[in-house]
C-alpha cells in the first residue's frame, strides 16, 4: 500500500507541478488530479516512486535533448489550511486592553 495515494493527494487539494530535469528546459506543468485517478486508479500512488517513471518532458522531445528525469512539486492548500486554523478563533482582547 502506498504511502500517499491520488485520492489522498485529490482529498486534500494539493496542487502538483511535474517539472523537467533538464537545466535547458525546466518547463513545469500543473497535473490534473482527477484525470489521472480516471486513467491510473484513486489508490494509485501519488509519491515521487510512485509517478517518475509516467512523465517524460514533450519540449525536450520535441527538441532532441536527452531524456531527463523529471520531479514534483507539491503545494498544499494553504487557505484551506488556514481557514481550518481560523475556524473557531475569536479574539482574545477584552474591554481591559481597549482602556490601556
Amino acid at each position: 500500500m502506498p504511502q500517499k495515494t491520488l485520492a489522498d493527494t485529490l482529498a486534500a487539494r494539493e496542487t502538483v507541478y511535474v517539472n523537467c530535469g533538464h537545466p535547458m528546459c525546466c518547463k513545469s506543468t500543473k497535473l490534473d488530479i482527477q484525470a489521472l485517478i480516471d486513467r491510473l486508479d484513486p489508490d494509485h500512488g501519488a509519491m515521487h516512486q510512485d509517478l517518475v517513471g509516467l512523465f517524460g518532458c514533450s519540449k525536450c522531445k520535441a527538441e532532441g535533448r536527452n531524456r531527463r528525469a523529471v520531479f514534483f512539486t507539491c503545494i498544499p492548500d494553504y487557505k484551506g489550511q488556514q481557514e481550518e486554523r481560523n475556524r473557531d478563533w475569536k479574539p482574545t482582547f477584552g474591554k481591559a486592553d481597549r482602556d490601556r
